[in-house]
């Protein structure tokens, strides 16, 4: 049996640590409204109540936003969401409970306001100068895809890869379960080699799911990420579903995109989910390229999409049938928090509005869960881990 098996049919709460619990007031803003790691902790029962068994965390490193993925200090908590001894405790108390907790883990960039790039930029001479790619010092560098906010680490240089590694073994020391690995197509696929093989060595019953998101990836930003054969994917394009099977062998999966996708347009048409044959012809050609042991992660929605109940008009009942799907394809299945309260933005997000993305980081609003939703998600986890127990 493989030592990641407890992955492969896990039921993931992903945790917006400041939009979660903790804040005072269900307001939404792109400033920190106090939602904390020991918000978290308050709600370990809540997720066994709901048939979670694994926990995802946003980010908790030191940073300049609520979200914190413009890292300023990857060694050190974020003061807004508690301490490392709270970070300690929830990691504790959530395996006492047989709960497992993986992580966000960034190591392709960092906030420009991280001093290690304040220093480069601001002196050629800095020993950080090669930590990040200046194409002209100071004014232009690499960054995450066209966010020049966002600099891009340069993980060749072996000084900075092993630092990065360094800080995630760290983090994993604590007590983590793996990391849900941000933007895993910026970093070379040598750094995932390299980080696999001193990760597993420490941890080998640990996890490390990409977000290998390439979608509607602009020509002129593939130079910016570590993906293989970039000249052949700027003269002929990239395509999603190859791209998540490049990673086979250096993590352990990846969220699946493919998938999000197929079962986003087949909600839009508006038809069974569960009945709709052309979508099951689909799947099964999606899931006949997976190699055996290579986790494809499903969910419906995240931080970075629009709510699945936009695409299904609002009906909880279609958004039933999807979990319902994903549960049924023996794969991990993610639940983004506060698909509980059944709200969703009305107006898709626009990554040219500024804050557009709040839509769907609004607070979570624990006086108006929807128990039409809550009572059939419970359902379909025992329906299925029901399914499982009578096989075994």
């Amino acid at each position: 049996m493989s030592a990641t098996n407890w992955f492969k049919k896990a039921v993931i709460y992903q945790v917006f640590i400041d939009r979660f619990n903790g804040f005072e007031e269900t307001r939404n803003s792109p400033k920190f409204l106090g939602g904390n790691i020991n918000g978290v902790t308050q709600k370990l029962d809540y997720f066994l109540s709901l048939g979670v068994n694994v926990i995802w965390l946003s980010p908790f490193y030191e940073s300049l936003s609520y979200h914190g993925y413009n890292v300023t200090d990857f060694k050190k908590v974020n003061s807004h969401f508690g301490t490392e001894e709270d970070l300690k405790t929830l990691i504790s108390e959530a395996h006492k409970r047989g709960l497992y907790i993986i992580a966000d883990f960034i190591p392709n960039h960092c906030s420009n306001k991280h001093p290690f790039f304040e220093d480069a930029y601001k002196n050629e001479n800095s020993k950080y100068h090669d930590w990040f790619i200046f194409e002209k010092w100071p004014a232009t560098y690499r960054c995450f895809l066209d966010f020049p906010e966002l600099p891009k680490l340069n993980l060749n240089n072996v000084e900075v890869r092993n630092y990065m590694i360094d800080i995630a073994d760290y983090w994993m020391s604590l007590g983590l379960d793996g990391f849900r690995l941000d933007h895993a197509i910026g970093p070379s696929h040598k750094f995932w080699k390299v980080f696999r093989k001193k990760m597993k060595a420490h941890y080998p019953q640990s996890v490390f799911v990409g977000e290998v998101w390439c979608d509607s990836l602009d020509k002129k930003l593939i130079k910016t990420t570590g993906l293989k054969n970039k000249m052949q994917k700027r003269k002929f394009g990239v395509f999603q579903e190859e791209v998540q099977l490049e990673y086979y062998g250096e993590l352990d999966g990846v969220l699946d995109f493919t998938l999000n996708t197929l079962i986003v347009k087949a909600a839009e048409k508006g038809k069974n989910l569960l009945l709709d044959s052309k979508l099951k012809d689909k799947i099964k050609k999606h899931f006949q390229q997976v190699p055996s042991g290579y986790f494809m992660v499903t969910f419906l929605d995240n931080h970075d999409v629009d709510r699945f109940l936009l695409h299904c008009k609002g009906d909880v009942k279609v958004m039933l049938q999807a979990f319902e799907l994903l549960l049924s394809l023996d794969q991990p299945v993610v639940i983004y928090y506060g698909t509980e309260n059944c709200k969703y933005n009305k107006e898709p997000i626009n990554g040219s509005i500024p804050q557009s993305d709040l839509a769907v980081r609004a607070p979570m609003d624990w006086k108006a869960i929807n128990p039409q939703f809550i009572e059939g998600f419970k359902d379909l986890i025992i329906k299925y881990r029901n399914k499982e127990n009578v096989k075994n």
